[in-house]
């Protein structure tokens, strides 16, 4: 009974170290961070212990996009996409962006890996990596970690280590299916309804992909060479037409995202444990 007691205790007085945290940031005109990189460890466990259960992982990647993308796109992408979804939400923090996954075959190469600057690793080490910042995270009073990959190359392995750790009780890890899924769906139907096709559209730096990075960091995007983009092709790591790519059209990818991903953590937060998220139904 003592030992709740002084568990109680502590959160009480973390949480009244956290309200008045925030009144001070704000008079001094900041506003707290939802990145936890950009916390120190006590400002992160006030917030878990004040009701901040959810943690969001960001997965992005490096990897060739062509002459006018770079390297790190996924990576930038994905943390400001996560930082807009745990601001949405309100009671979420984001981790660390994972910039190494799998890339396919390093030797001899295949697919991107055939470009400078695009780095694999193997499909085990990527599992073990999500695997491991998942349990650390859920180590400290974290409830539900949510994967956010930004590639489709490797969604089939946060499905598969969402469910070891679900397996394993005591915490819970989602792969948020519908992160991704809205910038191959909704997000391409508005899209269409402009007058865009499939072949501008594209599936890899093409206008859709280049449109994101234009919204959301368009310091990434060298403009000079969209149309260089558009004759590199397949062979030249581009699959799509960036040139009229735009972050007006970018934003609609935004929305789609954000909203997608907002509506599938709440529901999927408040799902009893071992419920099958909707997108996954037969």
């Amino acid at each position: 009974m003592l030992h709740l007691q002084n568990r109680w205790r502590r959160r009480a007085f973390a949480i009244a170290g956290l309200a008045l945290a925030v009144p001070m940031l704000a008079a001094a005109g900041g506003v707290p961070s939802v990145y936890i990189e950009e916390l120190t460890s006590p400002e992160l466990q006030a917030r878990i212990d004040a009701g901040a259960t959810t943690v969001l992982v960001p997965i992005g990647g490096t990897e060739q996009s062509g002459p006018h993308l770079v390297l790190g796109k996924h990576n930038v992408r994905a943390r400001i996409l996560a930082g807009r979804i745990a601001q949405r939400l309100g009671n979420a923090t984001v981790a660390p962006v994972i910039a190494y996954v799998p890339e396919g075959a390093i030797a001899p190469p295949a697919g991107h890996m055939r470009f400078a600057g695009t780095i694999s690793i193997p499909e085990a080490a990527f599992e073990s990596i999500l695997e491991s910042t998942a349990r650390s995270l859920c180590l400290h009073g974290v409830r539900d970690v949510f994967f956010l990959g930004d590639h489709g190359g490797y969604q089939k392995s946060e499905e598969k280590v969402a469910a070891r750790i679900g397996a394993k009780g005591g915490c819970r890890a989602h792969a948020l299916f519908d992160y991704y899924q809205a910038t191959q769906a909704a997000y391409v139907a508005d899209l269409k309804r402009r007058g865009h096709g499939d072949a501008e559209i594209g599936l890899h730096a093409g206008l859709a992909d280049t449109s994101l990075s234009l919204a959301l960091d368009p310091a990434g995007v060298r403009t000079g060479l969209l149309a260089a983009g558009a004759r590199a092709g397949k062979e030249g790591g581009v699959r799509g037409d960036p040139t009229r790519a735009s972050a007006e059209l970018g934003q609609l990818g935004v929305a789609r995202i954000v909203d997608a991903s907002v509506a599938a953590i709440r529901a999927a937060v408040q799902a009893p444990a071992g419920a099958v998220h909707p997108s996954k139904q037969p």
